[in-house]
């Protein structure tokens, strides 16, 4: 995994809201290099979660990376107003912008974001290799180890071959993997070719989480071929 760098991201979906702004920091000053935030409109997913005034007010708070997963079924309507609250990286669903991703990522690039793309399980990984070699690629992808919507749920080993596949076809790429992430998978993800690990319950349920958030970058390092 030559130009990869291990960026561990804590899913603030799993963090007191009530007190965001501090989790924020806590994640932040035990070693986190991201802070995953997922956006769910109720709609692609049956779930509803945080939108771009829950984004702009945290933004008040932090200078931190925030990796912004938005599991939508319109993600050009959120581009304007995520860019304007304050995100950092916006990831959306090849299911739901087959059409124009294009434009979508120029728009995205264009708003000051990063442009990442993100698939669903049962979504076959050829389904965004044309995003990532377009002339306007996206800068991410995000293989979806459960389904979207709820946290907590259990990894899915198989979605090991399209990391892999991903990580033979485009050797800097950065791919990240959500869904069940801890110490007992992590080996997993990491020896695939996954370096941007998103980790919810794992890290915020643990007694010591800045141990998980160590354990989860030692294991990405180790993972990376020494040349």
């Amino acid at each position: 995994m030559v130009g990869v760098s291990p960026k561990i991201a804590p899913s603030m979906l799993s963090s007191d809201f009530a007190n965001l702004a501090a989790e924020a920091k806590r994640m932040i000053d035990l070693g986190a290099n991201w802070l995953h935030m997922d956006i769910m409109d109720g709609h692609f997913v049956p779930n509803l979660t945080i939108g771009a005034p829950v984004i702009e007010s945290l933004r008040k708070h932090t200078n931190a990376y925030l990796d912004c997963h938005l599991m939508v079924t319109n993600p050009m309507d959120y581009v304007d107003q995520m860019a304007k609250a304050g995100a950092s990286g916006f990831t959306f669903h090849v299911e739901v912008a087959k059409e124009n991703w294009q434009e979508l990522v120029e728009k995205i690039k264009s708003a000051g974001m990063r442009p990442g793309v993100a698939l669903k399980p049962g979504t076959p990984v050829e389904q965004v290799y044309p995003l990532v070699e377009g002339t306007n690629p996206v800068e991410m992808v995000l293989v979806m180890t459960v389904e979207p919507g709820f946290g907590g749920q259990k990894f899915m080993p198989n979605m090991m071959d399209k990391v892999r596949a991903l990580r033979n076809k485009y050797p800097t790429l950065d791919i990240e993997v959500d869904g069940g992430l801890g110490p007992s998978t992590i080996d997993a993800a990491a020896a695939a070719g996954a370096n941007c690990i998103v980790a919810g319950s794992s890290v915020f349920g643990a007694p010591e989480p800045g141990d998980v958030i160590s354990f989860l970058r030692a294991s990405v390092k180790k993972a990376q071929p020494s040349t």
